[in-house]
C-alpha cells in the first residue's frame, strides 16, 4: 500500500502544483474585496473537488478500517490512487466553459491532509490575514447576534484564528464531534454492539436482548449490518435442535437505565431511546433523515423478530418485556459494525439514534448509568482526560437537539486536533465521517458552487442556531480545522450560506 501511495504522489503534487497558480490568483484581493472575490472562484472549486470529493465519498465514508502507521485509514488511500486520473479536470460544461478541461489537483491535498500533515505544511501564518478576511464574512446578520469562530493549523496545532472562541454556545449538530470522540476513546474503534437470542430452558421463554445497536436491520438486504433476519435464521436452527417449536417470546432492553424519551418529547429526528429496535424504528424506507418512528420500537422489533422466527417453523407468543437471566442461553447473535464505521455515519448522515445510543455506551464504559444524565458525566469526563478546554461546556445528550448544550468553538476545533493527532488513531474515524461538501450526508446539497470536496464538516441546525465545524485543505496544503457557531439567526438558509462562505474562504484565501 506504501509503495502505491509513494507511486501517486508525484503525480497527485503536478497536478496541484498547475491548479495552485490558478487559484492564487483567484486568492488575491479577498481581504478588501471578499464577496466579490468569492464569487470568481466557484470555478476552481468545482475543479479541486471533482476528483478529491468523489474519492472521499466513495471510500472514507464507508470505509471500517483498518489505520496505517499515520493514522490514515488505509481504505481511503486505495480508493483515491484508484480512481484518481492523471490529473483532474473541470467536467462542467456550459456557457463560459469552452476549451480544454482545466488541471485541478486529484485526491492529493484533502488525502495528503488526513494522513500527515506535516508533510506538506509551511511555516504557521501570524493570523493577521485571517482576521483580514473572516472578520468581515463572520460580522454579518445572517449569523444573528451571538457567534464564536476558531481556526487551528492541524499540523502544528497552532490557533490561527479566534473570534470568542471561549464562547459557549448551543452547538446543534456539531454536538455529534464530542460523542465520537467521547465514544472512540471509551469504546474504541473496534467495539461491536450485540444483540442476542438467549433462551431459558426451565421456561422455555425466548428473550430477544437489547445491545444497544440502532444500526440492526430487517430489511432484506442488511448491507452490512446486523440483521434481525439472521438472527432469527441461526435462533430457529438452535431451537430446532433442541426439539423446541413454540416458546414464550420476551424481549431485554434492560442495558439502558432512565427515561426512553428525549426531553424535546415526541420528534421525527429521533426514536424513543431503546437498548433494541430495528431500523432505528423508522416507518418507512428511508435510513436517514426526519421520519415519524413506531412509539415502541422494542415491541415493534420483537414482533418483527416472532414472524421471522415463524417463517422458519418456530411459534411465539405476543411479546412482552422481561429480563434474561444468568442461566440463559445465548442461541445466537449478531453485531453492529465497528464503533469507528458507526461513528462515521453518525457524523455524515447526522444520525441522532446513533449519537444517543453511543452517548449511552460511553457511559456504560464509564460506570455511569446508561441514561442522558448519566452519558453526560462519562463524555464531559472523558473529554477532560484529553485536556480539551471545557470551561462552560454543558452536555445533555449525545445528539445536539437538547438546546441547552453548550459548546465553544475552541472546544470544537481542539477535538478536531486530537482526532487528527498522529499519536491518537483511535480516533480518526471523527475526520473520515465528516461529510464532503457537494458529496456527501448533510453537505451533498451545499457547496454546489462552493469548495465542494474540499471542505469536510459537520452542520448543525435548530431554530435560531446555526453551526459548522470541520477541516478544510488550503491553497498551500495545510489541513486546518475550524469551527463556527451562530445563535439568533434570522434565517437558516442565509446563515448557512454565510457558514458555507466562510469555510470556502478558508480554502483559497492563502492567508498567511
Amino acid at each position: 500500500m506504501t509503495r502505491i501511495a509513494n507511486a501517486v504522489r508525484p503525480r497527485l503534487a503536478r497536478a496541484a502544483s498547475a491548479a495552485r497558480p490558478r487559484v492564487a490568483r483567484l486568492a488575491s484581493g479577498a481581504s478588501s474585496q471578499v464577496g466579490r472575490a468569492l464569487g470568481a472562484k466557484t470555478g476552481t472549486y468545482t475543479a479541486v473537488a471533482a476528483t478529491a470529493g468523489l474519492a472521499l465519498a466513495a471510500g472514507a465514508v464507508t470505509a471500517a478500517g483498518p489505520w496505517d502507521s499515520t493514522g490514515q485509514r488505509t481504505a481511503e488511500r486505495e480508493r483515491a490512487v484508484a480512481l484518481a486520473p492523471p490529473r483532474g479536470a473541470d467536467h462542467v460544461d456550459g456557457p463560459g466553459r469552452a476549451g480544454a478541461p482545466r488541471p485541478a489537483p486529484s485526491a492529493g491535498p484533502v488525502l495528503t491532509g488526513l494522513g500527515g500533515a506535516t508533510s506538506v505544511a509551511r511555516s504557521a501564518p501570524d493570523g493577521r490575514s485571517f482576521a483580514e478576511v473572516l472578520d468581515p464574512l463572520l460580522n454579518v446578520p445572517a449569523l444573528g447576534a451571538r457567534r464564536g469562530a476558531s481556526v487551528v493549523d492541524l499540523s502544528t496545532g497552532r490557533t490561527l484564528y479566534g473570534a470568542g472562541a471561549d464562547a459557549t454556545l448551543t452547538p446543534a449538530s456539531t454536538t455529534k464531534i464530542a460523542t465520537a470522540v467521547a465514544a472512540l476513546s471509551a469504546l474504541g474503534p473496534d467495539h461491536r454492539l450485540t444483540t442476542r437470542a438467549a433462551y431459558e430452558p426451565d421456561t422455555k421463554e425466548l428473550v430477544l436482548v437489547g445491545g444497544g445497536d440502532p444500526t440492526l436491520t430487517a430489511r432484506e438486504r442488511a448491507q452490512g449490518l446486523a440483521s434481525l433476519r439472521t438472527l432469527a435464521a441461526r435462533t430457529a436452527s438452535a431451537l430446532k435442535e433442541r426439539g423446541v417449536r413454540r416458546v414464550t417470546l420476551s424481549y431485554d432492553t434492560t442495558l439502558y437505565a432512565g427515561p426512553e424519551l428525549h426531553p424535546i418529547g415526541v420528534n421525527e429526528n429521533l426514536a424513543p431511546v431503546t437498548a433494541l429496535m430495528a431500523d432505528e424504528a423508522r416507518t418507512d424506507d428511508s435510513s436517514s433523515g426526519p421520519v415519524p418512528r413506531v412509539p415502541d420500537p422494542a415491541a415493534d422489533a420483537t414482533r418483527t423478530f416472532a414472524g421471522l422466527l415463524k417463517a422458519h417453523g418456530v411459534h411465539t407468543t405476543p411479546p412482552g418485556p422481561s429480563k434474561a437471566t444468568d442461566r440463559a442461553d445465548t442461541l445466537a447473535s449478531v453485531s453492529s459494525p465497528p464503533v469507528s464505521a458507526l461513528v462515521e455515519r453518525m457524523l455524515t448522515n447526522s444520525d441522532n439514534d446513533i449519537a444517543e445510543a453511543l452517548f449511552r455506551h460511553v457511559a456504560r464504559a464509564s460506570g455511569e448509568s446508561a441514561d442522558f444524565a448519566g452519558g453526560s458525566r462519562a463524555v464531559t469526563a472523558r473529554l477532560k482526560e484529553l485536556g480539551v478546554p471545557l470551561k462552560g461546556a454543558a452536555l445533555h445528550d449525545g445528539s445536539g437537539l437538547n438546546r441547552d448544550n453548550r459548546l465553544s468553538a475552541g472546544l470544537l476545533t481542539a477535538l478536531l486536533a486530537e482526532a487528527a493527532d498522529p499519536d491518537r488513531p483511535a480516533l480518526r474515524a471523527t475526520l473520515t465521517g465528516l461529510p464532503v461538501a457537494g458529496f456527501t450526508g448533510t453537505l451533498s446539497g451545499r457547496y454546489t458552487e462552493g469548495a465542494a470536496g474540499v471542505v469536510r464538516a459537520k452542520t448543525g441546525t435548530l431554530r435560531g442556531v446555526n453551526t459548522l465545524a470541520g477541516t478544510v485543505v488550503d491553497t498551500d496544503g495545510r489541513l486546518l480545522a475550524f469551527a463556527f457557531l451562530a445563535s439568533e439567526t434570522p434565517e437558516a438558509t442565509a446563515a448557512q450560506t454565510a457558514l458555507d462562505t466562510t469555510a470556502t474562504a478558508l480554502s483559497v484565501c492563502g492567508c498567511r
